[in-house]
């Protein structure tokens, strides 16, 4: 029996905060953790692959660096194809673009599984990513169509603290599934979770866009639709700085099972050091949440954003002076991650504020920004690995001063606002 979603009366993006009401035929909850489960598709679909890198490059006769490949061609697929179902689902509606994404997103996951050489599998990876990017779209928008400004940072952030429990037991999965299965029935996992998510949300999620809301399907209208994406100053500044700052987190991802195994001798533990940093990242979203209707998006962030400057070039400096040493490594880095969970929700509902009518569209814009710009950048730091942390560290550090460039831009120079 599918169940109606009712969008709250329009709110001030200004306002202490934006409360919504919660929908009488489900709950917050729910909602909250469904979103999360939708945008964990796609971290399920990278970290469950991290243990299985190294089998999979023997397996398949990869040799050096090259493995990454497996992780930057599915962030490669999950990038552009978001700039066209953002304004698929503006017009059609979010359910629709929904259970395509996720029919597909299951169908890619049995693909890669029966691929028999490495080109195989990176091919049927660019597809899965294309699919999952559609979970991505309307999972966001769905937010954004019934909460706003404050509200919806606060909301965002209790998505992450759920969704940030995914990369914290991806990895162990992964490495359950190696124990007992080829390397291959991880994405027998990924076609299990895809299959659960398109029976829970026919069910359970109503349409968020009604149809006097929706425009109409045309190259002129999704031209202008993109362009008010460019010409809202906000919206495009935090679109760059989201970009250029989440290149860290997947430079994370593409060099951390390297990093753990061959620098700090962790191979064998590595999930739980991986789990570690995950754990760190979901709490400080979870605290964002609790803080952000009191301080503000701006204030947050950009504190956030110059502390994670500042820890990344501490640590880096501490690693060539003293050694790469775990015991110093981990608890820097693991603070550095949290203050970039103070970033992520709040430059993600700062962006979309502006565009509640377009939100499927502002979704994809911003979804593209982050995974297609930050990937590229991730799988440059990433594959710049060469043995130490300096890389990794000096990219977090660079990535961060740049986005830092970004934001001052955008908001002329007055940072640290309370709004």
């Amino acid at each position: 029996m599918r169940t109606s979603v009712h969008p709250p009366p329009p709110t001030d993006a200004l306002s202490a905060a934006t409360e919504i009401e919660s929908p009488a035929s489900i709950s917050t909850l729910e909602l909250v953790t469904m979103v999360a489960a939708l945008m964990a598709l796609n971290a399920l679909a990278i970290d469950i692959m991290l243990p299985a890198l190294g089998a999979i490059a023997g397996d398949l006769g990869v040799a050096g660096n090259d493995g990454q490949l497996v992780v930057v061609a599915y962030i490669l697929g999950f990038g552009a194809p978001q700039l066209v179902w953002g304004p698929l689902s503006d017009r059609f509606g979010r359910r629709p673009v929904l259970f395509v994404s996720l029919v597909g997103y299951t169908l890619a996951g049995l693909a890669c599984l029966a691929t028999q050489s490495f080109e195989q599998l990176l091919v049927a990876r660019f597809v899965h990513g294309v699919f999952a990017s559609g979970c991505r779209v309307v999972a966001v928008a769905v937010v954004r169509d019934l909460f706003a400004g404050r509200g919806m940072a606060r909301i965002m952030s209790l998505v992450m603290t759920i969704f940030m429990v995914i990369p914290i037991l991806a990895p162990m999965l992964g490495a359950g599934v190696l124990l007992i299965a080829p390397w291959r029935w991880c994405f027998g996992v990924l076609a299990l979770a895809g299959f659960g998510m398109l029976g829970w949300t026919y069910l359970r999620l109503e349409e968020t866009v009604k149809e006097r809301d929706r425009g109409e399907l045309n190259l002129m209208g999704t031209v202008r639709a993109y362009l008010a994406v460019l010409k809202s100053r906000v919206t495009f500044g935090y679109m760059v700085a989201s970009g250029v700052v989440f290149g860290a987190l997947f430079a994370f991802i593409s060099a951390s099972e390297q990093v753990f195994r061959e620098v700090f001798g962790k191979g064998d533990t590595f999930v739980f050091w991986f789990a570690g940093v995950a754990l760190a990242l979901s709490a400080a979203n979870f605290t964002n949440s609790r803080l952000v209707e009191r301080f503000g998006m701006r204030r947050l962030s950009h504190v956030a954003l110059v502390g994670f400057i500042a820890v990344s070039l501490t640590l880096c400096a501490l690693m060539f002076l003293v050694g790469e040493e775990l015991w110093i490594f981990f608890p820097l880095f693991a603070i550095a991650f949290a203050l970039f969970g103070l970033i992520g929700a709040n430059f993600n509902a700062l962006a979309m504020e502006p565009l509640g009518k377009i939100a499927g569209t502002a979704s994809a814009a911003y979804g593209f920004a982050t995974t297609t710009v930050s990937g590229v950048l991730g799988g440059l730091i990433g594959r710049a690995y060469d043995g130490t942390t300096a890389p990794l560290l000096l990219g977090f550090a660079a990535l961060g001063v740049i986005s830092l460039i970004a934001v001052a831009i955008t908001e002329r120079g007055r940072l640290f606002a309370s709004q």
